[in-house]
């Protein structure tokens, strides 16, 4: 019926529009019931649409009869308005000869977007709101077009908390374009709606209290200041979800919220009321398994930690079925079992005890058929592929997914928020299609800085590559800027005063040594030299060379586990003196440094940049030869100058160093580490070494040292104010350090990293092994902010407060900034 009227609507809007144009003509006579022949067609009206396509488009043609009145022409009609590009459609016969017709359409085309704006809001929300409306200059003006816009800018502030945001579409014409508008979009995000009472009724097995703290995302305001108090519709649906979780995780599996309803107090605070019914507490009594052959019932209970009389926790049995990181489905999948499934069937209710069978489809094991890589732009495929613990041929496994995701966010070279995986199942041949995406994000940095101490001006330039390709070098058309995508890296770095001062640093580092294997090689060589005759002519010639060199190789171990690590290297360096007068040892002479290090390490991370779970461990072992046990020299003797005793340096110098990451709620994470060194020695007569040392306190930047100090970090007191000061250098032998970080991200994204955190920290070092007392130590706390920008590298501020007196060195405790390039372990 809805239908015939609409087309009988058109028909008659046609035959009108056809009187219509004969009455404003006096030859023009239109008979009801006459057949005509359509001889010409023009169209007017029209400015920015080409004519022969509104004629194709209304599906007319010269030639056709058309029959008064005729439902066809009803049809042409509903075309044109159809396209939703004209504001005014009218057919109108403007001759009549005969039985020969001649139509002209006339078309009103909408008014055409100028330029459009949004005001009355940040430049950062603008910005926002521009790129998700996507209106284009040029576009066509509609009501529909104003009333959809206004819908994404409601719901963007809804989602922000501001639920009474009003938007006003300011439309108007523009003077120098015909049939053009200007439109400007004026938002009064208004303030804020914020819960102010949040009630619970029907409760009485759960305290209303608790069942606030159920609610992740929604919460009313209080004393509190890092919840956030603001209603978005969307998270008070989840936290609803959560109180029911709640309460089933504690047994009441038959909880469920009633009613609810959100009520105004005031302008800017609402009420919520959540009317709820707790049901009775059950119990597990029998749980049962029926149809398992791959495992053992005494296997699976073993997985799944419940037995009779727990509290009945349908959370937690569907998180030991499906979701822990070693629950059922997982032991299954990493033996191939991609098909499995289980389903916890309740078979009888006694009570407040339940009887739980657990139906087992197992199906046969899958053999991955393909991995598909997409996503890499820059990164060569076989790069990524050679990271992957999941290949061709081999049965699917879950945790060797998972582990695969893992190593290509270790790569640095792939957005770890964006990188996905996708299998396909294949039940029919038993295969399945594994699809790794990935995101590239530029990391690549670049150092340009200069500074300005000790009346001399010191600049600085350097690169860093970290997807180099050495065997694309020879390549024309590979440097763009440079060859990459083997994720190599080569860092170069200078720094000069112009003649006084020079340095110059080189490394490189390969992590697949041949390709075939994770066997990793770095090289990397370093020169410094200051002439003091350059800078000050006074004091004659006077200079100070210091040059090194390293080379490593690394592995992957099998054992205990494959996140290990063995790393040596083999490291040598020159301090060359010449009528030295600076603060050294010694005027003239030679010191060299030879030493081999072992690093034994474990990292689980889940990424590098914020990791979220994991353990990051390292245990290094520095060694030089003991020559003063093997050449025969007398060390007592008061009378050996330092360019002897030290013409050869020996010590030997252990590191440990510990971190956990623990996501608690949501992005938050818990960081907790632990660091520990010392410097040995193998003759007593010699005694420690003035080199290798280490430095404690403050921001732990590692500037030039001239006896290859280690400087470590403590926050919240003076840059070396924990440290030792003996024979004029303050240096220790032996230190501890202990840190907890509660952190949020506020950015994670390729273009910047950005978090905040809340640390307490505690350390102190010492001169000898033997005063050693881990107890003793300073202690800090404070809060900063990390910002990682791919160009520039790590950069963080942060304010710590340190509350213990350091004796004899007044003032260097209590309130302290510190400033942080470079990411530290």
């Amino acid at each position: 019926m809805t239908r015939k009227l609409i087309t009988l609507f058109f028909v008659s809007l046609f035959c009108s529009s056809l009187v219509s144009g004969a009455q404003n003509s006096p030859k023009i006579e239109l008979k009801s019931g006459h057949t005509y022949t359509i001889y010409g067609i023009t169209v007017s009206g029209v400015k920015y649409f080409d004519t022969d396509q509104v004629i194709a488009l209304t599906g007319l043609s010269i030639g056709d009869t058309i029959h008064i009145p005729s439902d066809s022409y009803g049809q042409a009609i509903r075309k044109l308005w159809d396209f939703g590009l004209f504001s005014d459609v009218q057919f109108t016969a403007k001759k009549i000869s005969g039985d020969s017709l001649f139509l002209d359409i006339y078309l009103q085309e909408r008014p055409r977007i100028i330029s459009w704006e949004v005001s009355g809001i940040s430049k950062g929300d603008r910005d926002e709101i521009k790129e998700s409306l996507s209106i284009r200059r040029g576009s066509e003006y509609s009501e529909y077009l104003a009333s959809t816009s206004t819908d994404i800018i409601k719901r963007y502030y809804a989602a922000k908390g501001y639920l009474d945001c009003a938007v006003n579409v300011d439309v108007r014409n523009d003077s120098t374009v015909a049939n053009g508008v200007r439109i400007n979009f004026q938002i009064d995000k208004k303030k804020k709606i914020r819960v102010k009472e949040l009630d619970f009724v029907g409760n009485t097995a759960v305290s209303s209290k608790k069942l606030r703290g159920a609610m992740k995302e929604i919460h009313r305001i209080s004393w509190n200041i890092f919840n956030s108090t603001k209603f978005i519709q969307k998270e008070y649906d989840s936290d609803k979800k959560h109180i029911i979780d709640y309460y089933q995780e504690r047994g009441y599996r038959d909880a469920q919220i009633l009613s609810d309803s959100v009520y105004r107090i005031r302008n800017n605070r609402i009420g919520i009321r959540i009317n709820l019914y707790e049901g009775h507490k059950y119990y597990f009594r029998n749980i049962t398994w029926v149809g398992n052959t791959k495992f053992l019932t005494p296997y699976l209970n073993s997985i799944l930690k419940l037995q009779k009389g727990d509290i009945y926790d349908k959370i937690t049995l569907d998180k030991r079925l499906s979701t822990d990181e070693n629950s059922i489905s997982t032991i299954y999948n990493d033996e191939g079992y991609l098909f499995f499934n289980v389903d916890p069937v309740e078979t009888r209710i006694e009570g407040d005890s339940i009887d739980i069978e657990l139906r087992v489809y197992e199906g046969k094991p899958a053999t991955i058929n393909r991995i598909n890589i997409v996503g890499n732009t820059k990164t060569n495929e076989h790069i990524i592929r050679r990271e992957l613990y999941s290949r061709p041929g081999e049965l699917f496994s879950k945790t060797a997914v998972m582990r695969s995701v893992r190593e290509l966010a270790q790569m640095g070279n792939f957005d770890p928020e964006k990188l996905d995986v996708s299998p396909v199942p294949n039940p029919a041949d038993e295969t399945v299609d594994i699809t790794f995406k990935v995101e590239e994000k530029p990391n690549d940095q670049l150092e340009l800085s200069g500074g300005w101490g000790n009346n001399m001006f010191v600049g600085t330039v350097g690169v860093k590559f970290t997807n180099f390709s050495a065997k694309r070098m020879f390549e024309k058309d590979a440097w763009k800027p440079v060859p990459s995508g083997d994720n190599q890296t080569v860092n170069i770095r200078a720094q000069t005063n112009g003649s006084y001062y020079k340095a110059l640093n080189l490394s490189f580092s390969e992590p697949w040594l041949g390709g075939k294997k994770p066997n990793s090689f770095s090289a990397s060589l370093y020169y410094t030299a200051q002439d003091n005759s350059k800078y000050f002519y006074s004091i004659g010639n006077q200079s100070m060379k210091v040059f090194g060199g390293s080379i490593g190789l690394g592995h992957r171990l099998e054992w205990p586990d494959n996140y290990f690590t063995l790393f040596t290297s083999l490291d040598y360096e020159c301090y060359s003196m010449h009528n030295w007068t600076g603060r050294f040892l010694f005027t003239d002479g030679v010191a060299n440094n030879l030493r081999i290090k072992f690093i034994l390490g474990r990292n689980s991370t889940d990424q590098t940049i914020y990791p979220r779970s994991g353990s990051n461990f390292s245990l290094s072992l520095q060694l030089t030869p003991p020559y003063s046990l093997l050449n025969g020299k007398n060390y007592k003797d008061a009378d050996m100058p330092d360019q002897e005793k030290y013409r050869w340096i020996e010590y030997h110098k252990w590191n440990a160093k510990a971190a956990w990451y623990s996501a608690v709620v949501g992005d938050w994470v818990v960081a907790v580490k632990g660091e520990f060194g010392y410097l040995g020695y193998y003759n007593k007569d010699l005694g420690y070494s003035p080199f290798e040392g280490f430095q404690v306190g403050g921001d732990g930047m590692s500037g030039y040292n001239m006896y290859g100090i280690e400087t470590v970090g403590l926050r919240g007191y003076a840059n070396e104010s924990l440290t030792p000061y003996y024979e004029g250098v303050y240096v220790a032998n032996v230190y501890n350090k202990f840190t907890m970080e509660l952190r949020y991200p506020f950015i994670l994204s390729p273009q910047s990293t950005i978090y905040g955190l809340v640390f307490m920290e505690g350390g102190n070092s010492w001169r000898d092994i033997q005063d050693f007392n881990p107890l003793s130590i300073k202690r800090s706390a404070g809060v900063g902010v990390r910002l990682l920008l791919p160009i520039v590298g790590m950069l963080g501020i942060d304010w710590g407060y340190g509350f213990d007196n350091i004796p004899g060195r007044s003032g260097e405790n209590g309130s302290n900034f510190h400033f942080l390039i470079g990411m530290p372990f």
